[in-house]
């Protein structure tokens, strides 16, 4: 596989915390939302792209795996979102504010 993050898949990535891991996702999401509200679509799915190649990082990640529901729903959601058709309403400002709880965690060491 192409990682644009290709130090993090050679294992750096298992080494961050859940929360880091979370925090780095949400930078790309807000890079994605960013984009899109710019209206440069291309760009908008570039950080899409990388976010969901962190995410799949982090699902491939073992010390995740009582967190897997968890993750696997939020990947549901972002392609809805940024993919299909919303058809789970989902607003940016939720997005923003589910990964600013993890960024803040990280930042604090919570």
């Amino acid at each position: 596989m192409n990682y644009q993050h290709k130090n993090l898949a050679e294992g750096r990535w298992n080494s961050l915390s859940f929360l880091e891991q979370m925090a780095n996702i949400g930078s790309e999401v807000e890079r994605s939302l960013k984009w899109k509200e710019k209206g440069n679509a291309e760009y908008s799915q570039l950080a899409f792209d990388r976010s969901l190649e962190l995410l799949d990082l982090t699902i491939g990640d073992s010390k995740n795996r009582l967190r897997l529901k968890e993750i696997l729903r939020l990947r549901e959601f972002l392609a809805d979102y940024f993919v299909f058709d919303n058809t789970y309403n989902s607003v940016e400002n939720n997005f923003k504010n589910y990964f600013y709880s993890f960024t803040f965690a990280a930042r604090n060491k919570v």
